[in-house]
């Protein structure tokens, strides 16, 4: 993009729909919306039998997630977050294979690189010794060489940024859990179905205040963000978007837990400005206003009210949960976490596309 070009795109409303499809000339808004095309692609994978070879009438002693970095890594994150308590198997989160990893084991190695030395190594390693292996990444270079034959391939269907993959990955952890573990029950399609309808709610042509990831853009435009998770899923997903935010909005954006953001507020110290400090303020007595600060606090439907009860006389921190989509008549009922989880990243991904779109 030219300076003309970021000229232009540096003064494109929200609400202005012509101007946001002109300036998107990446196509990052319809990568944002296409979570529920890449869980629907990997439920039809499942109907096509690819993951027959990892089915086995007892469950494996460990699911291991190797991951080295970006979108699989957060995937593997908020998966075992949410699932490692109920899984007849527990979900073991590395950088690299385990020297420990044998024939009972499920190995799942994850990433959009297929010449990352990791993910090369950990492929081999559990093929070498037996383990169940699926490969969610691109079938090419190393990585097919030493899994082709040996390994079930799952390369991306469906050509998105890895930036906004996380649904994939998710797609493809919830299909191994629904595979190799019999208590463990999943509808992708459903929640590829739930995806789409959130891509919905949040699209181009819907103005702001009934549109969740539009005001979500609006409201980190203006100073510094801070997004927070108050448990190990909640932060995992912050991490991401942060990711998220500074790889397509090029905004930096802090993620931490919501113990620290507590100290912070309690402490007065968020940098930003009261009601009655903003009123009376005259910049050539008392100098500009500090920056603001404002703390999203990322959550689920049932713990939201709590939360919001943390938080309740700070004004400039707020909460999204599924359920929070601005001024739409009827909110959707609560799915179970990893849906809710997997909504909350499509607003927030398509936020960032907005913010990249009316930032130039």
């Amino acid at each position: 993009m030219n300076a003309d070009s970021r000229s232009r795109a540096a003064g494109i409303d929200l609400d202005d729909v012509d101007g946001l499809i002109d300036a998107d000339r990446d196509g990052l808004l319809r990568a944002a919306a296409m979570a529920g095309a890449q869980m629907r692609a990997t439920a039809a994978a499942l109907e096509e039998g690819v993951f027959e070879p990892l089915r086995s009438g007892q469950p494996p002693r460990t699911v291991i997630w190797v991951a080295s970095h970006g979108a699989a890594e957060s995937a593997g994150e908020i998966l075992a977050a949410v699932l490692g308590g109920s899984t007849a198997a527990p979900i073991v989160i590395a950088p690299e294979v385990p020297p420990w990893i044998g024939a009972l084991d499920v190995l799942v190695v994850a990433g959009d690189d297929a010449a990352d030395p990791a993910l090369v190594a950990a492929a081999a390693t559990g093929v070498r010794r037996g383990a169940r292996v699926l490969v969610v990444a691109p079938e090419e270079g190393p990585l097919r060489d030493v899994a082709a034959g040996r390994a079930v391939l799952l390369p991306p269907r469906l050509r998105v940024p890895d930036d906004f993959g996380l649904a994939r990955y998710l797609a493809a952890g919830l299909v191994v859990l629904d595979v190799v573990d019999p208590g463990m029950k999943v509808d992708v399609a459903a929640l590829a179905d739930e995806l789409d309808a959130e891509a919905l709610r949040n699209s181009v042509s819907r103005e702001v205040f009934t549109n969740p990831a539009k005001t979500l853009a609006d409201r980190m435009s203006d100073g510094t963000v801070v997004l927070a998770g108050h448990d190990a899923s909640t932060l995992a997903l912050a991490r991401h978007i942060s990711a998220v935010l500074l790889r397509v909005a090029h905004l930096p954006v802090a993620s931490v837990s919501l113990s620290d953001v507590m100290v912070v507020l309690h402490a007065g110290v968020t940098g930003g400005a009261n009601y009655e400090t903003s009123l009376f303020h005259d910049e050539e007595i008392d100098g500009p206003l500090p920056a603001r600060v404002r703390t999203i606090v990322l959550t689920t439907d049932g713990d939201r009210p709590g939360i919001m009860t943390r938080l309740a006389g700070f004004d400039d921190a707020t909460t999204i949960s599924a359920e929070d989509i601005g001024d739409v008549a009827a909110p959707p009922p609560s799915g179970r976490t990893e849906q809710q989880l997997a909504m909350l990243a499509v607003r927030l991904e398509m936020a960032a596309a907005y913010l990249r779109l009316v930032r130039g």
